[in-house]
């Protein structure tokens, strides 16, 4: 069966006509902060993106809407799209920078290294890509001496991102008919519904990120944050990407306070929609009834706990304190695939973090923490279904032919049609995701220098794919090409979950006969 490409080319389109608009908002930023300079940049990308995406729309105006195949197609189109396309912000205002055709009024600033970086189109679609997909690695060596302009825009596609670009097209440039919404919607990774109607749903997810990403500025400002990084933190905490507006991200303060109150906020962002749905209606009791919210909180704690260990072991900090604040923040981080640092490491080459504690937080950024939330990784229901199916499978050996088994995940009774089904999928992801990881790990090898230590060059893969943003000291603006566009394909892949991927690659293997 052949993909409908009208129905992908008609739904890519309104997809890049909502980051187009994404660009205009960005404008009134740039203006509020006097970057008079960087409108132009955003004006014409806006123009460029959205009569891209009306020329879709209208060239396949008449597109039925997707059934499932077309929708993972659309999925995995738009988001390469997408990071594509976002990173003319980023090399418009580099070049307005570097060749300085406007007014004085404009106040265009010197250049600087770090802003140098995105005249390389491929060094701005790796931040685009990795800002819409949530991972928040950077190219930008010294975030401080970034303009504002830009700040904003990586922190607004990483919030954006958190929810999905194509949630964010659902709720405002919505596809004619409910099963072409909720199609859509499933092709990003979602399946959970707070109301009947997906268009419902996808606005309340929208009023309660609002809500949560508000409540995560105010929290940053009352322990002591500037306005500015409160409000760029605030959005990309809560969205789980991590992009930061100092080079030393929440470390950049040296203040526990601050870490502190960091945490919450990171855990809010890894809990399920409908779980804060039903918390703010007052239902506390799925704080831990909730099999998915439970085990956060379960896999947050012991992580922590094994980090503190080793690191205190290892004599790397100086108090226990100081230890556990340092593993506490960074095994959330990296579990919630948030992506701030408190603490270094790794120096590239150079080794700070020891080998068994960089492996426990790969470990925490693979499995992930809800699905349903702005996380990615594998999320700990398809870990807790692997882990439960297995032992399952094992159980069944043993018993009769004849025998009713049932697999209970949860208040979930799954007959064994059921359970099959969904330990196959899990195992399915799980086997892709490890053979696009070993990809990573492998192209990495080859070529960067035989000084990065294995287990730095698995975590800033693991990094990337599991779309978190933490590094060794290897991710950089002075990576080669290659390795870059290694972890760019890795991040795309890591958002999607993967199948849509593999069904995009499969699309195109038929279409031009390549199965022969």
């Amino acid at each position: 069966m052949r993909v409908d490409t009208n129905a992908v080319g008609h739904d890519v389109g309104r997809i890049v006509q909502a980051v187009s608009l994404m660009m205009v908002a960005s404008i009134v930023v740039a203006a509020v902060n006097g970057e008079f300079y960087a409108i132009p940049a955003f004006v014409v990308s806006a123009v460029v993106v959205a009569g891209l995406g009306t020329g879709l729309v209208r060239l396949y105006r008449d597109a039925d809407p997707p059934e499932k195949r077309e929708a993972m197609v659309t999925a995995a189109t738009a988001w390469a799209l997408t990071g594509l396309l976002g990173g003319l912000p980023f090399l418009l205002v580099a070049w307005t920078i570097q060749v300085d055709p406007l007014p004085a009024w404009t106040n265009t600033p010197p250049m600087d290294a770090t802003t140098a970086v995105f005249l390389h189109p491929l060094d701005a679609v790796f931040e685009s890509m990795s800002g819409f997909t949530g991972t928040g690695l950077t190219m930008a060596a010294v975030e401080e001496k970034l303009p504002r302009s830009l700040h904003w825009w990586r922190s607004f596609i990483e919030w954006v991102g958190g929810v999905g670009v194509i949630v964010l097209t659902v709720a405002i440039l919505r596809r004619g008919g409910r099963s072409g919404s909720y199609t859509l919607y499933e092709s990003e990774a979602r399946s959970e519904k707070i109301h009947p109607s997906i268009v419902t749903t996808v606005q309340e997810i929208w009023k309660l990120f609002v809500g949560l990403t508000v409540g995560s500025i105010v929290l940053l400002v009352l322990a002591g944050t500037p306005l500015w990084d409160a409000i760029n933190h605030g959005m990309t905490g809560i969205a789980t990407g991590g992009f930061s507006v100092h080079a030393d991200s929440i470390g950049h303060y040296g203040s526990p306070l601050i870490e502190y109150a960091t945490v919450p906020i990171m855990v809010a962002g890894s809990i399920a929609f409908p779980i804060h749905y039903l918390i703010f209606k007052g239902e506390l009791r799925n704080l831990y009834a909730d099999l998915q919210t439970r085990w956060v909180f379960i896999w947050f704690t012991v992580g922590s706990l094994g980090l503190t260990g080793i690191l205190y072991a290892n004599g790397q900090y100086a108090t226990l304190e100081e230890t556990f604040r340092v593993s506490l923040f960074q095994f959330v981080s990296a579990t919630s695939n948030t992506g701030f640092g408190s603490a270094t490491i790794g120096g590239g080459t150079e080794q700070v973090w020891s080998a068994g504690a960089t492996l426990l937080a790969c470990l925490g950024m693979l499995t992930g923490a809800a699905a349903g939330s702005t996380v990615s990784g594998l999320k700990l229901i398809r870990v807790i279904t692997l882990v439960k199916g297995t032992v399952w499978q094992i159980r069944g050996v043993f018993l009769p032919d004849n025998a009713i088994r049932y697999l209970k995940l949860g208040e979930r009774r799954l007959s064994e049609k059921q359970a099959e089904r969904e330990y196959t999928e899990a195992t399915v992801v799980f086997v892709l995701w490890l053979t696009f990881l070993a990809i990573g790990v492998a192209v990495l090898l080859r070529v960067l220098s035989p000084a990065h230590p294995l287990e730095y060059v698995i975590f800033d893969v693991m990094s990337a794919q599991s779309n978190v943003g933490l590094d060794s000291g290897i991710t950089g603006p002075g990576m080669p090409d290659t390795a870059k566009a290694m972890l760019i394909v890795n991040m795309w892949v890591g958002r999607l979950e993967i199948i849509p991927v593999a069904v995009l690659l499969g699309a195109v293997f038929q279409r031009f006969d390549l199965y022969r």
